[in-house]
């Protein structure tokens, strides 16, 4: 189980429609009994922000933090859609409302898919009945699969929190358009713990700072990214450490699911930047490669240019001694002092031929560090996303 493994909670999901394929498409996950909880949301901060973000925003204010349900769409994204994409991100939660018994306030809405395309609302709506329906504890796979795009497979965590008895549960979506501050991703995640609204809004925050804020693998930022926790607080009172570390373990998890369902991808790529002047420099230059194409490509060629690495280190607009410099594939240094030196071609050789990279960068310069998830760039990713897919 994992969104349905902390006590309370209840999910389900279906085809509806929206997709032709007659995949599934419509998702939900609610309380058990249908009462709102403490809740909390981290959003896109894409300023062509999608109507499911503004609605489960605006809601989240409403209750000040309370929200009974979340239902979600895939298939199309109810992105740059105006007034029309507001009203019905609305009737998605009245309609569910109206099945669960709660107030439309009470239902978080997200959607995910194609963007610019009204939503088919009318083909949701009659979905959403057999959507509530057909809730129930062991509908969390159903649920994980009715939030799928291009992903190759569904994404599900749990983590314990410390040794309370209570658990934390999630599942995602997302393989592409990930960047900072989230990607083109949705997540919900759910805890049998007792939490108030700004101990959850403090806990995710933090969580999605080192994990899903730390995945980069097109640097594209999507209009509607989503991550809510909500709090049904059936397992009693827990240390509020051992909660953030079981939230900031599912959301890790579920970030690394994602790095490695990327798009097209063939390697994923553990990047840090070390030694550097400050922590916000080592992001930069991290940031930086990651967001490279030409770093990119040298990896899906299994090619330790580290020269590319360095290059891009240099406009990243951070402090840099390039005579400091040095750079290391699995561990086997292959540049200090800023120039090639002596090493083991072959070991290097065999990690670049693996699924999972790591990568350091050393400035040499001071204490600041920084790590990001990252992937290749492929064929296949040009073929995914070519002609609105």
């Amino acid at each position: 189980m994992s969104v349905t493994a902390a006590k309370g909670f209840v999910a389900s999901g279906i085809h509806c429609g929206v997709k032709p394929s007659g995949d599934p498409d419509l998702s939900l996950v609610a309380t058990a009994d249908g009462r709102p909880v403490p809740a909390a949301a981290v959003f896109t901060d894409n300023k062509m922000t999608a109507a499911p973000v503004l609605t489960s925003d605006a809601h989240l204010a409403h209750t000040r933090g309370q929200a009974a349900a979340v239902i979600l769409n895939s298939g199309n994204a109810n992105a740059a859609t105006g007034a029309q994409g507001k009203a019905d991100a609305q009737a998605m939660c009245q309609a569910t409302a109206a099945e669960l018994g709660c107030d439309p306030h009470e239902v978080l809405v997200c959607s995910t898919g194609l963007i610019g395309i009204p939503l088919p609302i009318d083909t949701i709506l009659a979905g959403v009945p057999a959507l509530a329906q057909g809730r129930s504890a062991d509908g969390d796979v159903a649920a994980a699969e009715a939030i799928r795009t291009t992903d190759t497979a569904r994404k599900v965590a749990t983590a314990p929190v410390g040794r309370s008895g209570a658990v934390v549960g999630g599942m995602a979506k997302g393989a592409a358009m990930l960047s900072p501050n989230m990607a083109t991703m949705l997540a919900v995640l759910t805890t049998d713990a007792e939490a108030t609204n700004d101990e959850l809004r403090e806990i995710l925050r933090g969580a999605v700072s080192t994990s899903f804020n730390v995945l980069m693998t097109d640097a594209c930022r999507s209009t509607n990214d989503t991550v809510i926790l909500l709090a049904s607080g059936q397992a009693g009172p827990v240390d509020n450490d051992a909660l953030a570390v079981a939230v900031g373990q599912v959301c890790a998890d579920l970030a690394s699911q994602m790095a490695g369902d990327a798009e097209g991808a063939t390697k994923v790529v553990k990047l840090t930047v070390t030694g550097a002047a400050s922590d916000a420099d080592a992001e930069a230059g991290a940031r930086q490669i990651a967001a490279s194409a030409l770093c990119k490509c040298s990896w899906f060629g299994q090619d330790p240019y580290w020269g590319r690495l360095a290059s891009e280190l240099g406009v990243a607009g951070i402090e840099m001694d390039q005579e400091k410099v040095a750079v290391a594939y699995g561990g086997v240094t292959v540049a200090a002092g800023g120039i090639t030196i002596e090493h083991d071609e072959a070991a290097v050789a065999d990690h670049m031929a693996q699924r999972h990279l790591d990568i350091v960068c050393d400035l040499g310069l001071g204490d600041g560090t920084f790590t990001v998830l990252t992937n290749d760039l492929t064929h296949e990713y040009i073929d995914e996303n070519t002609g609105g897919s």
